[in-house]
């Protein structure tokens, strides 16, 4: 594994697997891009926020987010970042999702992306760092999806509406309250919100939610603070979202093996 640099200089290498790792400072942005191989890009330390123009994933420590060959996207680092990246080979394994995905890392393939930073970036087919590229590309298969994903709408007036729940979120917001403010009846407006983000009204209400805390959460911040700021009534019934969406309360999210 090289560390420290970009693909751009190695992914012409004939080897269907790479591993590259870099580390990153606080608040480092990555302009949009896109790579010719698809990328496992896992984050060992630090809150990762990657966007394209279909959404947006936040990717917290110990975790990865798929990015697939060709989608174009921008990194931003919340905390320092130790990452790296495995990038793949369209043709080695075609089964792999079309759309960014943030997913759970087993102990083996962390331990396998370790075991890769001792390896030539040219490793031989034959060799035993081939082994561990395939094991690796087996491994990727099995990983678990999490629901840490924000698709945003392409309408104009629905987007804006999304943006402002961002900067400002809170649970009470009704789909009422949304279809009003659009002109639309609440069947309509319901129908309208799947088909713009493929998420009922509710799930993406609480997805914004989590994805507005995790940083935040992360940065050492305190749960009641960030409970109640989200417009949550209590720490309690913000703890209950929490670990009904990511299966951890969030006083133990970071320290719990992913």
């Amino acid at each position: 594994m090289v560390r420290n640099t970009t693909i751009d200089a190695y992914e012409s290498l004939p080897r269907p697997a790479i591993v590259v790792g870099n580390e990153f400072p606080d608040g480092h942005r990555i302009a949009p891009h896109s790579h010719r191989r698809g990328q496992l890009l896992y984050g060992a330390a630090g809150v990762l926020m990657v966007t394209t123009e279909h959404g947006a994933w936040v990717v917290p420590p110990e975790r990865a987010v798929w990015i697939p060959a060709g989608v174009r996207h921008e990194l931003r680092m919340m905390g320092p970042a130790s990452t790296n990246s495995l990038y793949i080979e369209p043709e080695a394994l075609p089964s792999l999702p079309r759309i960014c995905q943030v997913l759970g890392m087993s102990l083996l393939m962390r331990s396998l992306l370790q075991a890769a930073a001792d390896l030539p970036i040219d490793y031989e087919p034959e060799s035993r760092g081939a082994l561990i590229m395939a094991l690796m590309l087996q491994e990727i298969q099995v990983l678990p999806v999490l629901p840490l994903s924000l698709p945003q709408p392409r309408d104009a007036r629905l987007a804006q509406h999304c943006r402002r729940f961002l900067a400002q979120p809170t649970p009470r917001d009704t789909i009422d309250h949304w279809s009003a403010a659009l002109g639309m009846s609440r069947r309509a407006f319901t129908r309208f919100f799947k088909r713009e983000t493929g998420l009922s009204f509710a799930l993406w209400r609480q997805q914004a939610c989590v994805f507005v805390a995790l940083p935040r959460l992360a940065a050492g911040e305190r749960v009641t603070t960030v409970a109640l700021d989200l417009g949550y009534d209590s720490p309690a019934a913000f703890t209950s979202m929490f670990k009904r969406m990511l299966g951890a309360p969030p006083s133990r999210y970071f320290t719990a093996p992913p």
